[in-house]
């Protein structure tokens, strides 16, 4: 998830050149060698370094992770989120907010999507999320899914995340039908490997150039919480179940994301963490570990109802991934975040680090802070909804009420000034 901005480079290049764009290979969610420190970052951004391709996406992952563990982010910061969206509703990678959107800025669909998720969980500018997820359903292709920028061919990823906006801000996703009868779940449950075959239960990210589909861990674990209708910061399932893989023709979108649950559960059975898949025309190398697509495997493990099938993982992730986290910005270690949270582990000691604390000092001083730090079977800290206490949701008030004395005006008054009408 964290690299998909890489794909995204290439992806805009080719639409800005007018040419094809490569669509049948799937971007590969590990750490890319990190662009140079720009020294022109604009105030309220997390992280250092060049934000052409995954301003938003680091911003809004920063978020999620920074709602899940009861911290609030700076005005600062969530003003410059805001203030990357065109009028349209759409957001791009990253944009020039002095200048207005016209005909030459390339929309992301992943962007605005991921965007719209960060704004419903903080419960702030909820005009702006839904002014989002109405830009989303009018550039919905008509096998149902979304591409990366609109009128791009669909692909698992992309359709997995709009998903999981839209469900955020309410929208009923099974009922947006295209007008040849397909949806959202449509088109992800036709990228699905069917059971009995090779890599039965598994998505691809694209048909290939045949019509084949090709087994992609990344479009996997994504296409897990899009056809359950989650969002990426969902925490562990009440429904604990043993992963199996059901064969049909006529499976409903649940149990096709339970086929993905079980290729997920069966490939990290052998080994507690997923490789990175090989680039196009790279040389062949030793296979190396790829720990935000295994950190985004733990989460779908765990929002499926298999957490229990996801505790190695986490473990390895703990031992392994939070140089990676650190090197990788925001974005990877508001990963590790999401991945610890939904399986319990505590993110303010995982492998030794602070990840909270990491995170919070990759941008702004936080609005405030909230102890402890919550479970996925403890208080949830969002319902999505904004509610009659002022935008408090219940987690929130028990945070709230474990604060120092001294601290509880402040979080208070913060809270009312940044308050949407």
């Amino acid at each position: 998830m964290t690299v998909r901005r890489s794909a995204a480079a290439l992806a805009t290049t080719a639409v800005l050149l007018g040419v094809a764009a490569p669509v049948a290979v799937a971007p590969v969610a590990v750490a890319a060698p990190s662009p140079s420190p720009s020294a022109d970052l604009p105030a309220g951004l997390y992280g250092t370094t060049d934000p052409t391709y995954d301003g938003v996406w680091r911003q809004s992952l920063a978020f999620l992770a920074q709602k899940i563990e009861y911290v609030t982010p700076s005005t600062q910061a969530v003003d410059w989120l805001v203030g990357q969206q065109c009028d349209s509703g759409a957001f791009t990678s990253y944009r020039d907010a002095s200048k207005p959107c016209d005909a030459s800025t390339v929309m992301d669909t992943n962007a605005t999507a991921v965007a719209v998720q960060a704004l419903v969980e903080i419960n702030q500018h909820r005009e702006d999320a839904n002014n989002g997820a109405d830009w989303l359903k009018s550039v919905q292709n008509e096998d149902g899914g979304w591409g990366y920028n609109p009128g791009s061919p669909s692909d698992a990823n992309s359709t997995s995340i709009v998903i999981g906006a839209l469900a955020r801000t309410g929208v009923p996703v099974n009922e947006l039908t295209t007008k040849n009868g397909s949806t959202p779940y449509t088109a992800l449950q036709s990228l699905a490997i069917a059971c009995g075959e090779k890599d039965g239960g598994a998505f691809a990210y694209q048909p290939g150039k045949k019509g084949e589909l090709t087994a992609n861990m990344d479009a996997t674990a994504a296409s897990v919480l899009g056809l359950m209708g989650k969002g990426i910061a969902s925490g562990t399932s009440n429904a604990v179940k043993d992963p199996s893989c059901t064969k049909g023709d006529d499976l409903s979108p649940e149990q096709t994301a339970q086929n993905g649950a079980s290729f997920l559960a069966d490939t990290l059975k052998k080994q507690p963490y997923l490789e990175q898949a090989p680039m196009p025309g790279a040389e062949e190398s030793a296979p190396q570990p790829d720990f935000g697509n295994t950190a985004d495997a733990v989460v779908a493990l765990a929002a499926s109802g298999h957490a229990d099938k996801a505790k190695a993982s986490v473990a390895w992730l703990q031992k392994n991934a939070t140089g990676w986290a650190k090197q990788g910005g925001p974005a990877a270690t508001g990963q590790l975040i999401l991945a610890a949270h939904a399986t319990g582990a505590d993110a303010r000691s995982f492998g030794g680090v602070d990840l909270v604390k990491q995170l919070n000092s990759m941008g702004p001083s936080p609005a405030a802070t909230a102890l402890p730090s919550p479970t996925p079977t403890g208080p949830q800290p969002s319902s999505g909804t904004d509610s009659d206490d002022g935008g408090l949701s219940l987690g929130w008030l028990i945070g709230v009420g474990l604060l120092a004395g001294t601290g509880i005006g402040f979080l208070l008054s913060m809270r009312r000034k940044k308050q949407q009408p």
